[in-house]
């Protein structure tokens, strides 16, 4: 245990670079009493607006909880709601100065409504089309003058046009020209993406998805995993719900981690909290089974809380003490 200590008290001194699909995600909390006149839908009496950072800007807000530092590359549009993503992901320590402004793409917002505890309506602002090449120029430039001050790097592919397989291919080039690992958040659609990148953390049904294998048991499970690691040439995490997770490695070792949730509230953004974990305890020297615990300990924490949430310090160690 003190071993995985050590590792958790070096995420303070860790910087990660984390690249994807930022959005801001907005919710619109009040009453309802009535219904509209007007059409038959329900009114909201707005009583207050929350605003956090979604996407992979929910990873770095979970790198920066834990401790970490975060640089963060992504396209925000040329709008009031860039203005909100950028002074929320201050409040919380992320480094913004390398968020890439395209005024012909909006920045992606999700603006959901939400009465007595339920969602009533959710509205999207985005544009999913590939980036240009100017943009994709301005991503590159700006990924080779950061590499040299992370300590790794994160993809987070929410399949919003910032990622793309020419990107992957340039990220995986220049993470390799320094020695450095790169960790997937993927997308099955783009699974062709990622091959050769250091660690891919898909979730159960995705990693069906991309094998093509149906999961009805573990042998289907671990046919699924041999499957992606020969395809993608990467080691693999597959988060499995209540069930934990599991790890594949090249050396042909699986390890099925159960869960530490004691309860499950809201598995929101807890795929976002794995991968922070892992990419923090990796960078800090942790081998990739006590880094797939210490991420298994950060996701039950987050799915017993209510809404997209984060984790600390302070209440990773408290669970791992608890075992």
């Amino acid at each position: 245990m003190k071993k995985i200590f050590d590792v958790i008290d070096r995420f303070k001194s860790m910087k990660i670079l984390v690249i994807g699909d930022v959005m801001l995600d907005r919710y619109i909390i009040g009453d309802v009493t009535r219904i509209s006149p007007e059409a038959p839908v329900q009114v909201v009496n707005v009583e207050k607006e929350d605003n956090v950072p979604g996407g992979a800007a929910n990873v770095a807000n979970n790198i920066a909880s834990l401790g970490g530092s975060v640089y963060m590359i992504g396209i925000v549009g040329d709008d009031g709601s860039s203005k909100t993503l950028k002074r929320e992901l201050q409040k919380r320590s992320i480094i913004t100065d390398y968020l890439i402004t395209d005024a012909k793409r909006p920045t992606i917002q999700k603006m959901r409504a939400v009465a007595r505890g339920q969602q009533l309506l959710r509205i999207d602002f985005e544009k999913r089309d590939e980036i240009g090449n100017l943009t994709f120029d301005k991503v590159v430039e700006t990924v080779e003058k950061l590499i040299s001050k992370v300590n790794l790097v994160v993809v987070s592919d929410y399949d919003k046009g910032i990622i793309s397989k020419r990107l992957m291919e340039k990220i995986i080039e220049i993470v390799g020209e320094k020695n450095k690992a790169v960790i997937v958040d993927p997308k099955p659609q783009n699974m062709d993406f990622y091959k050769g990148c250091t660690l891919m953390t898909p979730n159960h049904i995705e990693a069906s998805k991309m094998a093509g294998i149906e999961e009805k048991n573990d042998d289907d499970l671990n046919n699924i995993g041999e499957a992606l690691m020969a395809k993608l040439d990467c080691e693999l995490i597959i988060s499995r719900g209540k069930n934990g997770m599991s790890l594949f490695k090249r050396d042909g070792k699986v390890k099925h981690i159960p869960t530490k949730a004691r309860e499950v509230y809201d598995v929101t953004g807890a795929g976002d909290t794995v991968v922070a974990a892992l990419a923090l305890s990796m960078s800090s020297g942790a081998s990739l089974e006590d880094a797939s615990v210490i991420a298994n300990h950060a996701a039950g924490l987050v799915v017993g809380k209510v809404g997209t949430s984060t984790t600390t310090v302070k209440e990773l160690k408290g669970s791992m003490k608890n075992e």
